[in-house]
């Protein structure tokens, strides 16, 4: 029987990065493009644009984290073989 060691339980998950830039990008998008409401003092058009921006740069966060997270993984595997003990003949 074999292990395999690995870090894949370490860390973060590099999916919830995406899938949080995704939702930036939707909700700035919405916030920029299908919504007319005006508010003193804000812009909503400003704000869906800095939120596309603010997911675009996260997205790219999370892939460049993902690849190089995957390289070390296929890198970094180690395989340990479970052996009993093998042990020569009794001295007496």
């Amino acid at each position: 029987m074999s292990r395999r060691f690995s870090d894949s339980n370490r860390g973060y998950s590099g999916s919830m990065t995406t899938a949080g830039a995704l939702f930036l990008i939707a909700v700035g998008a919405i916030l920029r493009y299908a919504t007319n409401l005006h508010l003193k003092g804000v812009s909503l058009d400003t704000v869906g644009l800095i939120l596309m921006i603010a997911g675009a740069v996260g997205l790219v966060i999370g892939l460049w984290q993902w690849g190089t997270m995957t390289r070390r993984r296929r890198d970094g595997d180690v395989l340990v073989e479970d052996r009993p003990e093998v042990r020569g003949p009794p001295r007496y």
